[in-house]
């Protein structure tokens, strides 16, 4: 495959650079000066289509598309207790799989490359995911103490760690307040021996700080020793928003990895991440939308410019989260995160995963090879998306889906929501 005359931007460049981009397979095989490679072009950008990495949606719960608008505006324990839990109690393997085939449209047109996904029925989510082509890390969620559900997991890294790969999977402890102490170390060491990461719940919300002080009799950073998160090979923390800042740099020489969740937590009212505190003390941030019934939206580029915004306001300093910091979040930090190498920035023998963003767009005017990061973080958008590669392989190319069939899709998964709110 070949890409003429474009403009190449990962998170490793402080200025775009206008190239040829050859692709062989599923890699990245070589970036040339613009319009010199010699045959026939796959795609012609005409020096006004930006080729990014594709996004990397950290920490989601696809589908939960079947689930959006449930109980809106409540806190979330209050939220998860009386409005999702009992309807997620009926979800069945059907749902699921065309739940999370409605969050893959929505994710592949805006440009999302690979996404971590916890829930119930996960076969359905790696085969959706695979029909797809999207690259993704999965974790069956694990509530309580049950053997059985351990064993759910165990048998989902048997048949897909590493299918094609496109899939890591992981142990999916939900959170510790759902998970006993010794159950979670159970996993964590199920984890360990599988080779395998973990994917959890850490420090969501006030409360979930104050129950393990206060219940648990623990110190929350502490704890993440004492329950093996430390000993597996990588561990994703989902939302992390209750860290005590003074405790940041004790994360920085670990393989665990904060997933920033900004949209969702201002929507349930969580509270606001330390973000500038995890950059300075270098933890690997990566960024994620959570489930659609929380946010509302599975999009990144939303994620991205929240991010950004969000914390320049609370700190009243405009200089931090700077826009390729989040575009590192958003792509190479979220891959590494979900255990995937060589997936994230535009080089040679790197995985060909990538975004194309239209610049022929009235918010690109002025916009040059020295500040297109910036325009794409506070001035792009989803609707921007002009393409999306995964592995060197179209997914998606102006406005229609190659491998998803959208009205099938919209129809199956319409039916699967009617279902699930009939009591």
């Amino acid at each position: 495959m070949l890409l003429r005359d474009v403009l190449l931007l990962d998170s490793s460049m402080e200025s775009a650079l206008a190239c040829d981009l050859a692709i062989s397979g599923s890699v990245i095989d070589s970036i040339l000066p613009p319009r010199s490679a010699e045959g026939p072009a796959d795609f012609d950008g005409k020096g006004a289509v930006a080729v990014l990495p594709g996004f990397v949606n950290a920490h989601a719960h696809a589908a939960m598309t079947l689930l959006r608008g449930l109980g809106e505006e409540a806190p979330l324990m209050e939220w998860l207790r009386e409005r999702i839990w009992p309807v997620e109690a009926r979800l069945t393997p059907e749902q699921v799989f065309w739940g999370t085939r409605l969050a893959l449209l929505e994710m592949v047109s805006s440009g999302v490359t690979c996404f971590a996904d916890m829930y119930f029925f996960m076969d359905q989510v790696a085969e959706a995911s695979l029909q797809a082509g999207v690259r993704c890390a999965l974790s069956r969620g694990l509530v309580g103490a049950d053997e059985g559900k351990i064993q759910e997991g165990v048998d989902l890294i048997r048949r897909y760690h590493n299918l094609s790969g496109l899939i890591s999977v992981q142990l999916g402890p939900h959170a510790i307040y759902t998970v006993p102490p010794e159950a979670f170390r159970e996993i964590c060491r199920t984890a360990k021996d599988s080779g395998v990461g973990i994917h959890t719940h850490w420090l969501e919300t006030e409360w979930e700080a104050e129950y393990i002080r206060q219940q648990l009799k623990k110190d929350p950073v502490d704890l993440l020793a004492e329950v093996g998160l430390h000993e597996v090979p990588f561990a994703i923390l989902a939302h992390g928003v209750w860290f005590p800042e003074d405790r940041v740099r004790d994360l920085a020489k670990t393989r665990l990895s904060v997933v920033h969740n900004p949209n969702s937590n201002l929507k349930l009212g969580s509270g606001i991440a330390p973000l500038p505190s995890f950059l300075e003390a270098n933890v690997r941030v990566a960024l994620g939308t959570d489930g659609a019934a929380s946010n509302n939206r599975l999009d990144v580029w939303d994620e991205m410019r929240t991010c950004s915004l969000l914390h320049k306001g609370i700190r009243r300093d405009p200089s931090i989260v700077r826009a390729l910091e989040v575009l590192r979040m958003a792509t190479v930090d979220g891959a590494r995160a979900l255990g995937f190498e060589n997936v994230g920035l535009l080089k040679p023998g790197w995985q060909a995963d990538l975004v194309l963003v239209d610049l022929q767009k009235p918010h690109y005017v002025g916009t040059t090879p020295e500040n297109l990061c910036a325009s794409l973080v506070y001035s792009g958008s989803s609707a921007d998306v002009a393409g999306t590669i995964v592995a060197g392989e179209w997914l998606y190319r102006e406005g229609v889906h190659l491998k998803l069939e959208e009205e099938t899709i919209l129809r199956k998964a319409a039916a699967c929501r009617k279902e699930l709110l009939q009591e």
